[in-house]
């Protein structure tokens, strides 16, 4: 496992192999752009480290952008760290920092901080102020302070760009087994347990709600799913529902989970869901008992698949 770190917080004269970018989702395509990464830092005798940015320059330079990520910071950098990198460090994106000339930010950040040998980077990179410098300015600046540029092919930079925007089309459509065969593990949502309205009790169906704090976070369509988690170090699965209970006049959306064959209390506790299947769209039924109905068959339909995985 390696650090993850504030970038101010890095302090190493080591040399290291360096590669920029989002890498929201570290789908297949951003793996096997990372894999590359360690493998020549290990090769090299150099440090592998992974720069990336939070918030999102959209959300900074763009007021008005309503940007949803697959990934919330802390999930992307729980990922990221368990590929085997040795550090990543996040860069605070500021209207600041996004003045910086491409010369400063070269000299500043991947000289002087960093000590890069080995710049890995797309042919389609953009950087500095106004993003108006590119690979082959790039190069010549390793030229001038001694760091080489290795250029990500098109096909994998283009398998990357198609990777996310299937994901997150496939997530908006409730296609969860798609999101996951091009993220490589199961999609998550991170939150805290809160107090619900109790109405899951009633219906013999106790939930625990979920409050997700990012707003950015891309929500898949609203359904059912199955779901495990890991509480303590019990693994843990059930139903989620997310939507708006409209059976019992729900007024806000809600992410709810019931768990199978667990009774404990975890208000509270912060959680990671992994969604695991589709089970259905939500749906407004005609009576409470019709609900109750259909969620034993939810239920069946959940151990069903987990009996399979």
């Amino acid at each position: 496992m390696g650090k993850v770190l504030k970038i101010e917080k890095y302090k190493s004269s080591a040399s290291t192999i360096v590669t920029i970018g989002t890498f929201d989702g570290v789908h297949v395509g951003h793996q096997k752009i990372i894999n590359r990464l360690i493998a020549l830092g290990e090769k090299e005798g150099l440090k592998s480290v992974i720069l990336t940015f939070f918030p999102h320059p959209r959300m900074v330079l763009q007021k008005d952008s309503n940007i949803k990520l697959i990934n919330t910071i802390d999930e992307r950098s729980e990922i990221l760290d368990s590929l085997g990198l040795d550090y990543l460090l996040i860069k605070k994106f500021t209207k600041d920092f996004s003045r910086l000339s491409a010369e400063e930010f070269v000299k500043q950040v991947l000289v002087d901080r960093l000590n890069a040998k080995k710049v890995i980077i797309g042919y389609d990179h953009r950087f500095g102020r106004n993003r108006n410098a590119d690979i082959n300015d790039l190069i010549k600046y390793g030229e001038a302070f001694g760091f080489e540029v290795e250029e990500i092919s098109a096909k994998d930079i283009n398998d990357v760009a198609v990777s996310s925007t299937k994901i997150r089309k496939a997530l908006s459509e409730g296609n969860i087994q798609k999101a996951n065969r091009y993220l490589g593990y199961p999609f998550m949502l991170t939150g805290t347990v809160i107090k619900g309205k109790g109405i899951g009790k009633q219906l013999d169906y106790p939930t625990a709600n979920i409050g997700i704090n990012e707003a950015y976070k891309l929500i898949p369509k609203q359904g059912s799913y199955v779901v495990k988690t890991t509480i303590g170090k019990d693994t843990v699965f059930g139903m989620m529902n997310i939507g708006m209970n409209p059976t019992v006049s729900g007024e806000t959306e809600s992410i709810e989970v019931h768990f199978f064959n667990f009774d404990s209390t975890i208000y509270g506790e912060k959680i990671q869901i992994d969604v695991l299947e589709r089970i259905r769209d939500e749906q407004k039924f005609e009576s409470v008992q019709a609900l109750k109905d259909q969620l034993q068959k939810d239920k069946l339909f959940s151990l069903n698949f987990i009996n399979n995985l």
